[in-house]
């Protein structure tokens, strides 16, 4: 079997109505959960891996609206091990969620990713589709620690990834933010002119000198545009405490880190059913300043 014929279709968009036409290569950035980057959906369409109406896509394919965009993954593709340690949260031989630590993507060109860690760290799947590299379902950003879910069979990729299209894997991160904010808030400004929306609940406030008041809040996205959560608490007057990148003030925190935290996630297994409720530890940089929570 080729490469070609043993492509894996990770994830399906279905296009909306749209206003306007756009060409391929720029509506396809944040449509999938896990190539958000404007570079990576275009080389993922110059290789070959998006296809539109099953057809293979090219960069300056006009979307007109009504089309199906399909995302694929070649799994015999080879890649470069790293020997780095992650901690296993869970793992069967179907699926596996990992702590994700600061400072590493979580997958990309670099060698220095999650996804060339995994291989290290997780135990081979004995089922006939077994991937030979598990895969990451969604994505956090470099500076974000967390829960991170991994497919470790093909069946699985492609049952996790029509969850997360779905919505019906729950993800919840824990953040604190600079500066007075409501109890409870629903943000849903469009991010790159695409519709998002993101619920927050404050759990703790506590006063600060240069920063009037530092929350503790926790997040709820309801869609995954890219740095989703950092654009909307910013949007609102509200910047994650160390995000120095959506800081329009210049004032944040430097060299402590992003204080955003992938805290769980919480789905039904695709394959046993049974409901799975996963959660990553606080950093200890967040129960130094909330010690009570």
């Amino acid at each position: 079997m080729s490469s070609k014929d043993s492509l894996l279709k990770i994830e399906t968009h279905n296009v909306p109505a749209l206003q306007h036409n756009e060409r391929l290569q720029d509506y396809a950035v944040g449509i999938f959960s896990t190539i958000v980057s404007r570079k990576g959906i275009k080389k993922a369409i110059k290789s070959g891996l998006v296809k539109v109406n099953s057809e293979k896509g090219y960069t300056g394919d006009w979307i007109v609206g009504g089309e199906v965009i399909e995302l694929y993954r070649d799994p015999n593709l080879k890649k470069p091990g790293i020997d780095l340690f992650l901690e296993v949260l869970y793992e069967d031989d179907h699926l596996a969620i990992i702590f994700k630590p600061a400072g590493i993507l979580v997958s990309g060109n670099k060698k220095f990713t999650i996804e060339n860690a995994l291989s290290f760290n997780l135990t081979r799947s004995h089922q006939p589709d077994a991937l030979q590299y598990p895969e990451p379902i969604h994505r956090l950003d470099y500076p974000t620690t967390g829960a991170l879910l991994i497919g470790k069979t093909t069946s699985t990729v492609i049952a996790l990834n029509k969850q997360f299209e779905n919505r019906a894997i729950s993800k919840f991160y824990i953040v604190v933010v600079i500066g007075t904010i409501n109890d409870y808030g629903i943000i849903t400004a469009d991010i790159d002119g695409k519709p998002s929306k993101s619920e927050y609940k404050k759990l703790a406030t506590i006063p600060s000198v240069k920063y009037e008041f530092l929350n503790l809040l926790e997040l709820v996205p309801h869609t995954g545009r890219r740095h989703q959560l950092r654009k909307h608490l910013a949007g609102i007057g509200n910047p994650i405490f160390g995000d120095a990148l959506y800081d329009k003030e210049g004032e944040n925190v430097k060299g402590k880190g992003l204080y955003l935290h992938a805290f769980s996630l919480k789905f039904d297994h695709p394959v046993t059913e049974e409901k799975i409720f996963i959660r990553a530890s606080l950093p200890k940089k967040f129960s130094n300043l909330f010690p009570s929570n």
